[in-house]
């Protein structure tokens, strides 16, 4: 019988000084995670990251109309253009959503598959993003003008960073799939990656509403 009162180490092993002769000593083969730890701690990360925007979309409801003699956002957004970059963040998260399907059966090529599709699709968003961010300081609307255009560049811009981490996360992760498979770290990580994902698409739907929809109003 093993004898459970040995001290452990922090490795799992019994102190071999302190059992007594012909003791025993035995070592957890297992990984040491809690249950739903990591989850639990990304959640945590998540409600910060709410924080962060909610100051950001506080920042812009206080300076979103000090234009500061310069043009307003009715001037300024293309809405056909941002309509069709919404889409591209939207059908990302769908694209997400099979692959998580696909991970759920184990499922390795499928959910592969649909994690470029989705990267895809976010490199497309990012893509239209900069092409804005562009045309704005050529039209000599960059952040410096107002603090209207602040207040836009760095909530939007915040937007646009985090999905550039999400999209380097990703390849990060298709590329531990590809190595180790659907173990259940990966399948983990994947987890967590589509909470950060999802939630960045509603972050978004707040930008486009708040920002665009109603900054174009006269």
């Amino acid at each position: 019988m093993v004898d459970t009162t040995l001290p452990l180490h922090a490795h799992g092993t019994a102190d071999a000084d302190q059992a007594p002769p012909g003791g025993y000593q035995f070592y957890l083969t297992e990984e040491v995670h809690p249950q739903n730890g990591t989850l639990l701690g990304f959640w945590l990360y998540l409600m910060s990251d709410c924080l962060i925007f909610a100051c950001l979309f506080a920042a812009y409801g206080v300076l979103g109309r000090e234009y500061a003699g310069g043009p307003s956002g009715a001037e300024l957004f293309e809405l056909p253009l941002v309509a069709l970059n919404t889409s591209f963040l939207l059908i990302s998260s769908i694209t997400y959503g099979f692959a998580m399907l696909q991970m759920q059966q184990n499922r390795v090529a499928s959910t592969q598959i649909w994690l470029a599709i989705t990267g895809v699709f976010g490199a497309a968003f990012l893509t239209v993003e900069l092409y804005e961010f562009a045309h704005l300081i050529h039209e000599g609307a960059g952040p410096q003008r107002s603090a209207f255009l602040t207040s836009f560049f760095s909530l939007v811009g915040t937007h646009g960073l985090h999905v550039t981490f999400g999209i380097i996360w990703l390849i990060v992760l298709m590329t531990q799939v590809a190595r180790h498979g659907l173990i259940t770290a990966n399948k983990r990580r994947l987890m967590c990656l589509s909470m950060f994902w999802h939630f960045l698409d509603v972050v978004w739907i707040g930008v486009f509403t708040f920002v665009y929809l109603m900054g174009s109003l006269p």
